[in-house]
């Protein structure tokens, strides 16, 4: 099983980002699947989760009308378009699971289980 992000850069703000999370070792057809970040300093937090099985998805306010997540079930991938990004979205960010769980909202509240490597975005003022 591996969750492998890539996409991350430097930018500026205002500017805009794709990620891709690679999932292999598994589909992405059941269980919930999100995007986290850790800035330095910081706790690791939730910035976007989605439910495979219904396609609900679950953003933080900070997160709202700035990012979407989706994903391409024949590529087995996730994205996360990020607009209007702010210097304070600055950060590690990591496609994460857990195999157990489905609901996006539980996801990203409860916390995955299984960690991909992370990707750097830069957000430079």
């Amino acid at each position: 099983v591996q969750l492998q992000a890539s996409g991350g850069g430097l930018v500026q703000a205002g500017g805009s980002l794709r990620l891709s999370c690679a999932a292999s070792g598994f589909t992405l057809n059941r269980p919930a699947i999100g995007w986290f970040r850790q800035a330095p300093g910081k706790e690791r937090e939730a910035v976007s989760c989605l439910s495979t099985n219904n396609d609900i998805t679950y953003y933080p306010d900070f997160a709202k009308d700035r990012f979407t997540i989706s994903r391409d079930k024949t590529k087995n991938m996730v994205y996360l378009q990020m607009n209007n990004l702010r210097p304070e979205d600055t950060g590690v960010y990591y496609c994460a699971t857990d195999f157990g769980q489905a609901s996006s909202y539980a996801l990203c509240h409860r916390g995955p289980t299984e960690w991909g490597q992370g990707t750097q975005v830069t957000v430079s003022s």
